[in-house]
């Protein structure tokens, strides 16, 4: 049956406001060439985005022509305020942005081990409260968080996690209570792989996998374009799983003896001592990558020896994960995965290719640690345009 009209305007304004957003200013007549619609419609979709405060005229366009230029619209960045935070188990990042994504400001805090959860959470949502003040972005409408452990699918809400600060738990619902915001949250490697589909390694596909290499290990499985989550949120908990080459089996509360304890960040650094090779003073999360960044730069000797068998342990973990899903694609992802690079990408395709005769590309991720932030916000932006893009019931 034919839409109503009250339904045919919404999915043209809708249609409209992606073609902004994607796109950038528009002209009217750019508008009825992208979307097909007739002049008349064009103009009425324009006047009712303007009068809900949704688009603006940004400028004209800078065609030769008679007369004045064409108006050129635009989304109004400030209609919504979002912040997108990075959780790990040594403190939190927040960055906050404007409806299209424009980084306003950001700000980190360390929260050491001794802190108490209710210290942790009250200095988590001061900063995230500061960032917002002094990026002018005061009330935030949509927050995005990413977080290490389990999302529970039927409440959308973090899972109680053996190893995890317990703060993370309780700062979703700490920000809840204090901002006029919807706060909402995904495991981090889930928008690790987000970002990494829109904007980074994986940019061109719609089934991917991507292992999660840096302080933790894990896997984010994306397949037809879907995040795949499971039935209790556990999808790609890949430290876990059992694999030759360590001392022990993994338990049900702690992953030592599992795939983490190959290519889990303490893992790493201890392979790169074995070889000789040792950094220097580096953080948590980070030394790993240093290392072996280091040795992507000298590769040779002892750096080609190590990064073999740094590719050797984690074709383990990626032959398995292709001998389940069959993703075509697997992007080496976090820090270790970004300074690896191709050459890093390039062994464990070699070594992937002798193992498995399933067909699959291996890529370095382009957006590293940055990625999980870089998810939140686009989670935080989608669910905020989703709403503020509705129809208008619905605003």
């Amino acid at each position: 049956m034919p839409a109503s009209p009250s339904t045919a305007r919404a999915i043209n304004d809708r249609l409209a406001l992606r073609l902004l957003q994607q796109e950038g200013p528009l002209t009217a007549g750019r508008l009825k060439q992208l979307t097909g619609l007739s002049r008349p419609t064009v103009a009425d979709l324009v006047e009712r985005l303007m009068a809900a405060g949704l688009i603006e005229v940004v400028g004209e366009s800078g065609e030769q022509r008679r007369g004045p230029n064409a108006r050129l619209y635009g989304i109004v960045a400030d209609r919504a305020h979002l912040a997108a935070l990075d959780v790990r188990t040594e403190g939190l990042t927040v960055v906050i942005s404007d409806l299209l994504g424009t980084e306003l400001g950001r700000a980190s805090l360390p929260i050491a081990d001794d802190t108490g959860t209710g210290p942790a959470v009250e200095q988590a949502v001061a900063l995230v409260e500061r960032a917002a003040k002094e990026a002018g972005a005061d009330p935030l409408h949509t927050v995005g968080i990413g977080a290490p452990g389990l999302i529970d699918p039927a409440t959308g809400e973090l899972r109680n996690s053996s190893g995890l600060p317990e703060w993370h738990r309780r700062l979703v619902a700490a920000l809840g209570e204090r901002l006029p915001a919807r706060v909402i949250v995904e495991n981090e490697t889930n928008l690790a792989a987000l970002a990494e589909q829109r904007d980074g390694g994986a940019h061109d596909r719609d089934t991917f996998v991507l292992l999660w290499l840096g302080l933790g290990t894990g896997a984010a499985v994306v397949l037809d374009g879907r995040l795949r989550r499971g039935a209790s949120g556990g999808t790609g908990e890949i430290g876990f799983l059992p694999v030759p080459g360590t001392a022990t089996l993994p338990s049900a509360t702690d992953c030592a003896g599992g795939f983490h304890s190959l290519g889990g960040d303490a893992a790493v650094v201890s392979l790169a001592g074995e070889h000789g090779l040792v950094g220097e003073g580096a953080q948590a999360g980070v030394r790993a990558a240093n290392l072996v960044r280091e040795a992507v730069a000298g590769e040779s000797g002892a750096a080609s020896r190590f990064l073999d068998s740094l590719a050797d342990r984690l074709t383990i973990g990626v032959a398995s994960v292709v001998a389940v899903l069959d993703p075509g694609c697997v992007v080496l992802g976090g820090e270790v995965g970004q300074a690896g690079g191709a050459v890093l990408a390039a062994r464990v395709a070699e070594r992937l290719g002798r193992m498995s005769p399933l067909p699959t590309e291996v890529r370095a991720s382009v957006l590293g640690g940055g990625a999980v932030l870089r998810g939140a916000l686009l989670m935080a932006r989608d669910a905020a345009q989703d709403e503020l893009f509705g129809p208008p019931s619905s605003r």
